[in-house]
C-alpha cells in the first residue's frame, strides 16, 4: 500500500510539473500577444438624460493605460486595450462603466444624475424619509464609511464622525465598553445612555454585541422632535442600526472582510528609572544605604511586563434577492489579545435575515443576531507593575525569576510577563457571555385602501453571562501558603417586545404627500443575578468550576443577588406632511406607562412637532444654479426618562447580622430606603433649529444646528438628616440645561480630475451644560460635586497656582508649619487692614473647576489616484480638563511607601526651584503631599489621528472576471498613530484618552466621582498596525 501511495504521489507531482510548465508557456504566449496588440480606438459623445452634451467628463481605462476627457461638444477619442472597460465620471452623476470589444467603436454615453444629498434616504424610526424632507435632527453614517475604520465594536468606529455625539473609552482593555453621550449629560441619577434600535426593534443588549461588518447604516436621532416617537426610551437620543440585507434582483453574492495585525503600547507610563529613583529618595532623606538601594540596578518593569498584542477579524456573508424576496446570512470571528499578559477578548457572531413577499398583499421576515464572547485574563492590575521598585533585581543569582522581591519595608510579588503567563491557570478572571437577539414581522397591505398597511413586530431576546475568578495558593502574595480563593457570578436577561403598527402613505395630486403612523406596543424585561465565593480550593484544576468542593468557607454576598422585572406599555401617533417638497410638517404624540414609577404616576404623555421650509425649491431660487438644497427647520418636543432601578418607589429592608455572644447570631432588618408613592417622570423639553444645505451638485453639503434642552423633575436622591435613620430617598427634584451648536461639512474637492479624487469632511460642536436647580432649593451638594449654575461635570478642589518659594509672603499664616517647595493653592478669604490674610488656607478655599471643553469635533479625508487611496480619520478637543490619578496624591508621587516607584516628574529641590511638582517627602499621612490632587488636572486639548490607511482597489481586471471576483481591495492601516497639540501628551508622552473610569453616570463618593473620565492605571493605550482585505464575488 505504501508503494502504491508513493507511485501515485510521483504521478501527481509529474502532472503538476507538466501543468505548471503549460501554464507558464501560455502566460508568456499571452503576454507576447498582448504586447503585439495595439488596442482599439473608441470615440463618441457624452450626454445627460435630456440629451445635452457634457464637457469635461473624465474617461479612463480600468487597466490604467489611458485617460482623457470630453471637449466642449461632449466628444472624446481614446485608445485602450481590447476587451477592457471604460469608466466615465462627472461631478453630480453616477459613474458609468462600459465594456469595449476587440474592434474600434463609436459610442453615445448617457450620464445619469446621481442620488445626491436631496435623495439620500434616512431612517427616522418606524419608517424612512428622503433627507430633503426630514425636519428633525438626524445624523447618518454608512456602513462603508464605518468599515474604513476597522474596530472591535460600532462605537469605536463612530468616534469623531458625527457632530454632537461624544464617545469616550472607558478602558483600553480588550472588550471594554465605550461611553456614549448625545448632546451632553441631562440626568444626575438616571441613565444618560442612548437607546439602540436594531432593525426597527429596541435593542436590550450592549452595542458591543453588534458586529460592525453587519452594518448597512447608522442614523442617530438627536432632538426631541425626532426621538419622541420612541418615548421615554429615547430621552437621551436614539441610535438606529440597520443591518445588511439582500437586494431585490441581486444574484447570490459572497463577501469576505478580514483584517489582522499587531499592536503595542502607545507610550509607557512615565515612571522613574533606577538612578532617578535613588536621587529622589536621597532628596527626600529616605536613603538607607541598604543593598536594596543602589543605582547599579535599573529595572524597567514595564518592559518586562508588556507584550505585543494581536487582533484578528474574519467575516463572511452571502446575500441574494429576487423581485419577491431576499436573504442575507453571515458569520464573523473577532479576537483581540491585549498588551497586558493573558488579557484577551474573542467574539463569534452569526446573523441572518430573510424577507419574503407572499402573494400581492402579505410580507413576512425575520432577523437574528447571535454572539458568543469571552473576556479573559489574569487579575493583575497595572498598579502592581508601576509600583515595582526600579532598583529591585527581578532575577535570582542563577538567572531564574524571583517570585517575591524581598526588600526592607516591602515584599512585593514579582509582576512580569513570564511570571504572569506561567501562572495563568492559577490566576484568572473570565467572563463568558452568550446573547441572541431575534425579531419577526408580518405585514399586510390592505387591498381596498391604497397606501394602508398593518405590521406586527415581535422581538425575542436572551442574554446570559457567566463569570468566574480564581487565585491559587500563594499567588500574588509574599506568603506562599496564602489560601486560594474563587468566585462566580451568573446573570440572565429575558426581554420581549410586541409592536403593532398601522401606517398610511399616499401622494395626492403629485404634490401633497402624507404619512400617518399609529403604534401600540408592550415590552417586558426580566433580569436575575447570583454570586458566591469560596476559600481554600483543594486543587488548581477546580479553579472556579466547583465551589462546593472548597475546604474553607463558602459565602453568598446579599449584594450580589439581584432580581428585576419591569415593563413598558406605549401608544403613539405621528403625521408627516409635505407639499411639493417645499413645506414639511411633522407632529407626534406618544404616551408611555412604566412599571418603574409610582401607581399614580405610571403614565406620561408628551408631544413633538417640527417643520421645514426648502427654500431651494422656491421659484425665486431657480436662477441660483449652484444651490441644490437650502432648507430651514425648527422643532419642539418633550421626552421623558424612567431609567432608574425598577423598585425605586418602594421601601426597602436590608439584613444585618447581630452577635449576642457564644456564637449566637441573629439576623436583623433595618430600613434602607423609604417609599415614595409620588415618584414620577423625569422629562425634557427641547427646541431645535437647523439649516441643511447642498451646493454645486452636492460637492459641498452640510448642516448647522442650535439646540436648547431643559430637563426637569430630575430623579435624584434627597438626603435626610441623620435622625431619620435612613440616608436618602428618590424624588423628582432638580433641573438641568443643555445648549449647543453643531456644524458638519462634507466636500468633494476633486472629482476624478485626471484620475485624482479628494473628499473631506469635518464636524465641530460645543455643548454648554448647566445645573439649574437642586432639591429643596439648595445651591450645592458638595458630597456629589453638584453646584447650581455650574456644569454637571466639575471638580471641587483647591486651585494649584505654583510652589512656595523662599521669601514668599504669608507662608506662615496661610500654611502654618509649611515649608518652601510645597504646593501653593489659591487663597479666597479676606485680608486684614495691613494686607495680611485673616486665616489659614482651608476647605472654604476650594474652587469649582469645570471639566467642560470649549468645543470638540472630528474630521476625515480621502485622497485617491486611480486605484490607490489614502485616508485619515481624526478627532480634536479644545479646552476642558482631564484627570490623571497617576500624578495626583492618589497616585505614587511623594508617598514613599516602602520602595514603590514614583512618577517621572520635575520636582522641587533647592537647586531646582522652577519645578512644577513639590519637594519629595516621606509618607507622613494619607494627604501627602498636601493638595496633591491639584497636580492631576491637565488641559484636555488635543488633536488625535485615529487611523491612517493606504489601500489599493483592483478595479475590474480580466483575471478577476475569470475567477468570479467582483470587488477586491487590500489595505494597510495604522490605528492611533499619534497625538498632537496636547499639553498632557507633551508632558507625559501618554494618550489623553487612556481612560480608567467614566462608564457610570450616577455620582458616588469615590475619587473624582465615577462620571468623570479619568486616566489611571487600568490599561495602557495601544497603537495597532493592520493589514486588511475586502473581497466580493
Amino acid at each position: 500500500m505504501i508503494s502504491v501511495y508513493k507511485s501515485g504521489l510521483r504521478r501527481q507531482r509529474k502532472y503538476s510539473i507538466r501543468a505548471a510548465c503549460v501554464s507558464l508557456l501560455l502566460f508568456f504566449c499571452s503576454a507576447y500577444v498582448i504586447a503585439q496588440d495595439d488596442g482599439v480606438g473608441i470615440s463618441g459623445v457624452v450626454v445627460d438624460e435630456t440629451g445635452e452634451v457634457l464637457s469635461g467628463v473624465s474617461i479612463r481605462s480600468s487597466a490604467g493605460t489611458a485617460s482623457t476627457s470630453t471637449d466642449d461638444g461632449g466628444r472624446f477619442t481614446i485608445r485602450v486595450p481590447a476587451n477592457s472597460t471604460l469608466i466615465f465620471s462627472y461631478v453630480g452623476y453616477t459613474a458609468q462603466e462600459i465594456k469595449v470589444g476587440g474592434a474600434d467603436q463609436q459610442l453615445t454615453v448617457t450620464m445619469v444624475a446621481e442620488a445626491s444629498a436631496l435623495d439620500e434616504v434616512v431612517v427616522v424610526g418606524y419608517g424612512t424619509q428622503r433627507k430633503e424632507a426630514v425636519t428633525g435632527s438626524v445624523a447618518t453614517i454608512g456602513g462603508d464609511q464605518m468599515r474604513d475604520v476597522p474596530s472591535a465594536n460600532i462605537s469605536q468606529a463612530l468616534q469623531g464622525r458625527l457632530p454632537g455625539v461624544q464617545l469616550s473609552q472607558t478602558s483600553s482593555q480588550p472588550g471594554a465598553t465605550t461611553q456614549i453621550r448625545i448632546r451632553g449629560t441631562r440626568s444626575l441619577n438616571a441613565s444618560n445612555d442612548p437607546l439602540v434600535v436594531l432593525d426597527g426593534i429596541p435593542f436590550p443588549g450592549s452595542i458591543g454585541d453588534i458586529n460592525p461588518n453587519d452594518i448597512k447604516s447608522i442614523d442617530i436621532l438627536k432632538d426631541a422632535s425626532a426621538t419622541a416617537i420612541y418615548g421615554s426610551r429615547g430621552a437621551n437620543g436614539v441610535i438606529l442600526v440597520t443591518t445588511n440585507k439582500g437586494q431585490s434582483g441581486q444574484p447570490a453574492r459572497v463577501s469576505y472582510n478580514s483584517f489582522q495585525g499587531l499592536k503595542n503600547v502607545f507610550s509607557k507610563y512615565p515612571m522613574m528609572n533606577g538612578p532617578e529613583f535613588v536621587a529622589l529618595r536621597t532628596a527626600a532623606g529616605q536613603y538607607q544605604n541598604g543593598l536594596d538601594e543602589s543605582d547599579d540596578v535599573d529595572t524597567d518593569w514595564q518592559d518586562l511586563f508588556y507584550r505585543t498584542g494581536n487582533v484578528i477579524s474574519q467575516d463572511v456573508g452571502v446575500s441574494a434577492g429576487t423581485e419577491r424576496g431576499n436573504y442575507n446570512f453571515g458569520g464573523g470571528y473577532f479576537q483581540d489579545e491585549g498588551v497586558v499578559p493573558t488579557q484577551k477578548y474573542s467574539r463569534i457572531s452569526l446573523r441572518g435575515t430573510v424577507d419574503q413577499q407572499l402573494g400581492d398583499y402579505f410580507r413576512i421576515g425575520f432577523t437574528t443576531n447571535n454572539n458568543y464572547n469571552v473576556t479573559a485574563g489574569s487579575q493583575v492590575g497595572l498598579y502592581s507593575v508601576l509600583s515595582m521598585s526600579p532598583i529591585a533585581n527581578p532575577y535570582n543569582e542563577d538567572g531564574t525569576w524571583k517570585r517575591t522581591i524581598r526588600m526592607p519595608l516591602d515584599d512585593p510579588w514579582t509582576v512580569s510577563r513570564e511570571i504572569i503567563e506561567s501562572v495563568q491557570d492559577q490566576w484568572l478572571n473570565e467572563t463568558r457571555a452568550y446573547a441572541t437577539y431575534n425579531s419577526l414581522y408580518g405585514e399586510v397591505s390592505v387591498p381596498w385602501v391604497e397606501g394602508l398597511k398593518y405590521r406586527i413586530n415581535l422581538g425575542l431576546d436572551y442574554r446570559q453571562s457567566n463569570g468566574g475568578a480564581y487565585t491559587g495558593e500563594g499567588i500574588n502574595s509574599n506568603n506562599p501558603t496564602t489560601p486560594s480563593t474563587a468566585s462566580i457570578s451568573n446573570s440572565h436577561t429575558y426581554h420581549w417586545v410586541v409592536e403593532n403598527l398601522l401606517s398610511y402613505d399616499r401622494t395626492f395630486a403629485g404634490k401633497h404627500h402624507i404619512n400617518i403612523t399609529g403604534l401600540y406596543s408592550a415590552e417586558q424585561n426580566k433580569f436575575n443575578r447570583s454570586a458566591m465565593a469560596a476559600r481554600d480550593i483543594p486543587a488548581d484544576a477546580f479553579q472556579f468550576y466547583n465551589l462546593g468542593q472548597a475546604l474553607g468557607e463558602i459565602t453568598i454576598d446579599p449584594a450580589g443577588q439581584q432580581y428585576e422585572l419591569w415593563g413598558l406599555m406605549s401608544w403613539m401617533g405621528r403625521v408627516m406632511y409635505s407639499y411639493d417638497d417645499r413645506y414639511m410638517l411633522s407632529a407626534t404624540l406618544r404616551s408611555d406607562g412604566s412599571s418603574r414609577l409610582a401607581t399614580s404616576h405610571k403614565w406620561h404623555t408628551y408631544p413633538a412637532i417640527s417643520a421645514g421650509w426648502n427654500i431651494g425649491r422656491e421659484a425665486f431660487m431657480r436662477d441660483v444654479s449652484f444651490v441644490d438644497m437650502l432648507k430651514l427647520r425648527v422643532g419642539y418636543g418633550q421626552t421623558s426618562n424612567q431609567a432608574i432601578a425598577p423598585y425605586a418607589t418602594l421601601g426597602r429592608l436590608n439584613t444585618r447580622p447581630y452577635n449576642f455572644g457564644n456564637d449566637n447570631y441573629a439576623v436583623g432588618y433595618y430600613v434602607s430606603q423609604l417609599p415614595n408613592a409620588g415618584l414620577g417622570w423625569e422629562y425634557s423639553e427641547t427646541w431645535n433649529y437647523g439649516v441643511d444645505f447642498a451646493f454645486w451638485n452636492s460637492r459641498l453639503s452640510g448642516t448647522l444646528e442650535y439646540y436648547s434642552t431643559q430637563t426637569k423633575d430630575l430623579l435624584m436622591n434627597v438626603n435626610l438628616p441623620s435622625t431619620a435613620g435612613v440616608g436618602s430617598y428618590t424624588a423628582n427634584v432638580g433641573q438641568t440645561q443643555n445648549k449647543g451648536l453643531e456644524l458638519s461639512l462634507n466636500g468633494v474637492i476633486l472629482e476624478d480630475r485626471n484620475g485624482w479624487t479628494w473628499e473631506a469632511g469635518i464636524n465641530i460642536y460645543g455643548n454648554r451644560n448647566k445645573l439649574v436647580a437642586l432639591s429643596s432649593g439648595q445651591d450645592r451638594d458638595e458630597n456629589n460635586w453638584w453646584f447650581v449654575g455650574h456644569p454637571i461635570d466639575v471638580v471641587f478642589d483647591h486651585e494649584y497656582i505654583g510652589l512656595w518659594q523662599e521669601g514668599d509672603p504669608y507662608l506662615d499664616i496661610l500654611e502654618p508649619g509649611g515649608n518652601v517647595g510645597m504646593i501653593k493653592v489659591r487663597y479666597t478669604g479676606d485680608y486684614n487692614a495691613d494686607g495680611t490674610p485673616v486665616r489659614a488656607i482651608g476647605p472654604d478655599d476650594r474652587q469649582i473647576i469645570s471639566m467642560q471643553p470649549n468645543f470638540q469635533g472630528g474630521f476625515n479625508t480621502r485622497i485617491a489616484y486611480k486605484n490607490v487611496d489614502l485616508s485619515a480619520v481624526g478627532m480634536f478637543q479644545s479646552g476642558g480638563k482631564l484627570i490623571s490619578t497617576l500624578h495626583s496624591s492618589s497616585g505614587y508621587l511623594n508617598l514613599m511607601s516602602g520602595r514603590r516607584n514614583n512618577v517621572q516628574v520635575d520636582y522641587w529641590t533647592p537647586e531646582n526651584t522652577g519645578a512644577r511638582y513639590p519637594a519629595p517627602g516621606g509618607a507622613i499621612s494619607g494627604d501627602n503631599p498636601r493638595y496633591g490632587s491639584t497636580l492631576g488636572y491637565f488641559d484636555a486639548s488635543h488633536l488625535k489621528i485615529r487611523t491612517l490607511s493606504l489601500g489599493y482597489n483592483f478595479g475590474q481586471h480580466n483575471w478577476m472576471d475569470r475567477v468570479g471576483i467582483d470587488q477586491l481591495r487590500c489595505y494597510v492601516m495604522v490605528q492611533n498613530p499619534f497625538v498632537l497639540l496636547s499639553p498632557f501628551h507633551r508632558e507625559t508622552g501618554m494618550d489623553p484618552e487612556t481612560n480608567s473610569f467614566g462608564d457610570e453616570n450616577a455620582a458616588v463618593t469615590t475619587t473624582y466621582q465615577s462620571r468623570l473620565l479619568t486616566i489611571g492605571t487600568n490599561a495602557p493605550a495601544t497603537r495597532s498596525f493592520l493589514f486588511g482585505v475586502n473581497l466580493a464575488f
